[in-house]
């Protein structure tokens, strides 16, 4: 695969209650990543970047949320996580700065 495209697929990681319970409990590591991104590609970017062994790559497409502006409508854009899941003893560390 095309290093400079593996580099793009990753966009952030995700921080919230619920990535951060996942994390804990199953050892899996949630981003955003580019909504024309595959398992695989995923899967080879985690590991160039992160250094580390992934096991599996679980996909979810998140649908826009409508938002209202007084009387207009609009909506927020729609994207995809994905959620990693490391091998036994591999650990990414996201530090928060506050």
């Amino acid at each position: 695969m095309n290093e400079d495209r593996l580099l793009q697929v990753l966009l952030a990681p995700v921080i919230s209650e619920k990535s951060t319970m996942v994390a804990d409990k199953n050892e899996q590591v949630v981003f955003r990543v580019a909504s024309d991104a595959t398992k695989p590609e995923i899967k080879a970017a985690v590991e160039l970047l992160f250094k580390v062994q992934v096991e599996s790559v679980q996909i979810t497409n998140i649908k826009p949320k409508q938002k209202r502006f007084g009387r207009s409508v609009g909506y927020r854009k729609a994207w995809k996580k994905a959620y990693v899941a490391l091998k036994p003893g591999q650990e990414i560390d996201l530090q928060v700065a506050a």
